[in-house]
């Protein structure tokens, strides 16, 4: 039986702020992504983060792209990464970590894939990466997985028809294959957690299949993780508030031509649901 994610359940998560508090009360993350041609991808991610509230970010990524501030991003630290020992530091300072968006699957991006996977600390793992993990058997209860119906069948080794003819089926095996939460996204999305709860999201739209709703969807969550929240809740009250946010934003400008970064301004809004009227 699944239970459907209502606003009053998951924003009691997001706590009053004490007045005497300090960026680093609120998380580190650390986006490793960003590969030749896709720097966008962590750059979402690292939007996202911020906006929901982690108290700072930091990508390593493709050397090229960490020459020059993002533009419209200033508070995003860069990290040109060319081996995977220069992710040591990095590492050590995260609270949390997020792993594949625009990462690839090239030689530079499987040397980073191998560090960052073994960390002990909370990690959310998407996009290419989750291809990568599928030729591993690697098992961890601290994660965050967030597939979607193609790379749960890589997960799974099955076909993407297998996964959505059964997505209750596929999310409860993928839980029991990889442990920690499992995300399946799409229509509906499903969230599976180690003690074996199925919730449901019933918010979102068509509008948000589109380029980088992914990236913005594991940004939400490792930026929730950062501030403290746990990873099973940080994956229910990230998808949605990441849904919530897609609704929003179609309301206001139409389904069609929605962009992945149309999300922000509503995921800052929902982020502060004292605000909400």
């Amino acid at each position: 039986m699944t239970r459907i994610l209502h606003p009053s359940e998951v924003l009691k998560l997001l706590l009053p702020r004490n007045k005497n508090t300090h960026k680093a009360d609120y998380g580190h993350v650390l986006i490793v992504g960003g590969g030749l041609g896709m720097p966008g991808a962590a750059i979402l991610a690292a939007h996202a983060a911020l906006r929901v509230g982690a108290g700072c970010v930091s990508i390593a990524t493709w050397p090229d792209y960490a020459k020059q501030s993002i533009p419209g991003l200033p508070e995003v630290m860069l990290h040109g990464i060319t081996s995977p020992e220069h992710l040591d530091g990095l590492m050590a300072k995260a609270t949390v970590c997020i792993l594949g968006p625009g990462l690839g699957e090239d030689e530079w991006a499987q040397q980073l894939y191998s560090k960052v996977i073994t960390t002990p600390k909370p990690l959310v793992v998407d996009a290419s990466a989750l291809r990568l993990l599928a030729k591993s058997e690697t098992t961890k209860t601290h994660w965050v997985l967030t597939p979607h119906p193609g790379e749960a069948a890589a997960l799974l080794g099955c076909a993407r028809d297998d996964v959505q003819d059964d997505r209750l089926e596929s999310v409860k095996r993928l839980q029991a294959q990889y442990g920690g939460t499992i995300i399946l996204k799409g229509h509906e999305t499903l969230i599976a957690d180690e003690k074996h709860q199925i919730s449901q999201c019933a918010a979102g739209n068509p509008g948000m299949a589109t380029a980088g709703m992914g990236d913005v969807l594991s940004g939400v969550i490792g930026g929730l993780m950062a501030q403290g929240i746990s990873p099973s809740d940080a994956a229910r009250l990230g998808v949605w508030l990441h849904a919530t946010a897609g609704d929003l934003a179609a309301q206001k400008q139409g389904e069609r031509g929605l962009l992945s970064s149309d999300l922000l301004p509503f995921l800052h809004q929902l982020a502060n649901p004292t605000l909400q009227t």
